[in-house]
């Protein structure tokens, strides 16, 4: 027996990328059911950074919670009034307020009620699709999407031997000294002055960093891919130790942060029956471990398609939505991007300490329309090419190297 109604559309997942779809489909008037093994009123664990220029080109800067228009890196080795001197990105950066963020997506869901049930099997036929939960409950809809993230069982894609994963510990607390300056944000610090011989062997790692005001600050240690990841006892090992060398001491706890995620899972097949979004469609970018952008651009245009297809053929089978909405999602030009970010996270995994520093700091000389397009993901195919031929060229001799795959010792 069906138990609730027969959904156009049942959504797995209730973090971002599973709110950000749903909300886009039942604007587009579906019938959407949704399915998750937690609430979506359960607070999310983690921040979220973001250009503010990628809210305000979708009229939704007033999510940002914080806005730093001082925003830095460093690249240098921290010895000297050289090696310390700072990166100036001249572009303004944000943090969501989460639970702002989280509300909004729900009140465009329009009264959704998520069932938390978690999903044991998924059985497919010509025109619908039947979701059967450890509860025994079973869900029926026209089409699944599996938004609840990469670690999804469900989802069907190639192996891959070796996945990378961004890996980060950070706190939120109070401080016996400011460790970032005021009003400023550090995207990536990369001095490694506070490391002995030993630790430059081990892989890199960098402080994402920034002041909240109010006497608190965010400092956060981060690995940017590794396989097998960076430990996060390691982190916070580093994170210490870099606080430790300019004499600053946490005083208080406020939260802390746990990050990890694969930077180069492979995309899914895209001729499977179950379509996917967010992290569980390989959806994070693999330049630099964002995604929550690309959730807000792509999760409208896919809801449509979906809508359409759906109201224009009644009966067209759950196979061949599924193929018209993976083709939606990952459009050939899209895939061809993902696979050079790919190869190029795969040189950079390759890189040691000072080669990673040196490469970065040349990455951010490029004009700044080309590095954030680069970072955003919204650079078309043939101006990515550009970017990254131009980088080459200016990039110091034993970076060209290794950005073919062709190393010097030190």
């Amino acid at each position: 027996m069906k138990l609730n109604n027969f959904a156009d559309v049942l959504v797995m997942g209730a973090g971002p990328a599973a709110l950000c779809i749903t909300a886009e489909l039942v604007e587009q008037g579906l019938n959407v059911q949704a399915i998750a093994s937690k609430s979506p009123l359960e607070p999310w664990p983690n921040t979220y950074g973001i250009w503010a220029s990628e809210l305000e080109s979708l009229n939704m800067d007033e999510l940002l919670k914080y806005r730093w228009k001082d925003t830095v890196s460093f690249f240098g080795d921290g010895l000297s009034n050289k090696g310390n001197s700072c990166t100036n990105h001249y572009l303004d950066y944000g943090l969501f307020n989460s639970i702002n963020f989280q509300e909004a997506l729900l009140e465009r869901c329009n009264g959704l009620a998520w069932q938390v049930e978690t999903v044991k099997n998924i059985d497919f036929s010509e025109r619908e699709t039947v979701v059967i939960c450890t509860s025994g409950k079973k869900y029926f809809a026209r089409l699944v999407i599996d938004a609840s993230g990469h670690k999804t069982s469900f989802v069907k894609r190639p192996k891959h031997d070796q996945i990378a994963k961004q890996a980060a510990y950070g706190v939120v607390g109070k401080f016996s000294s400011a460790p970032v300056d005021k009003d400023r944000f550090v995207l990536m610090d990369f001095r490694p002055d506070h490391l002995n011989a030993n630790e430059l062997e081990e892989p890199p790692s960098f402080l994402y960093a920034m002041d909240l005001g109010d006497g608190s600050y965010f400092v956060e240690e981060t690995s940017l891919a590794c396989a097998p990841p960076v430990s996060f006892e390691s982190l916070k090992a580093r994170l210490n130790s870099r606080l430790t060398n300019k004499g600053i001491q946490i005083e208080e706890v406020m939260h802390e942060e746990h990050c990890l995620f694969p930077m180069n899972l492979p995309l899914p097949y895209r001729d499977q029956p179950l379509l996917a979004f967010g992290g569980s469609a390989s959806m994070v970018h693999p330049a630099s471990g964002y995604m929550v952008g690309s959730l807000l651009r792509r999760a409208p245009s896919l809801a449509k398609e979906i809508a359409k297809i759906m109201k224009k053929d009644p009966l067209m089978p759950t196979s061949k939505i599924a193929r018209i909405g993976w083709k939606t999602l990952w459009p050939t030009e899209l895939i061809q991007r993902h696979r050079l970010y790919q190869f190029g996270l795969q040189r950079l995994m390759t890189f040691e300490e000072s080669l990673l520093r040196s490469f970065f700091d040349t990455f951010f000389k490029l004009p700044k329309k080309d590095w954030y397009g680069y970072l955003t993901n919204t650079l078309p195919l043939p101006r990515l090419f550009i970017v990254m031929l131009k980088l080459f060229s200016i990039a110091p001799l034993k970076v060209r190297f290794g950005m073919i795959g062709f190393l010097i010792k030190k």
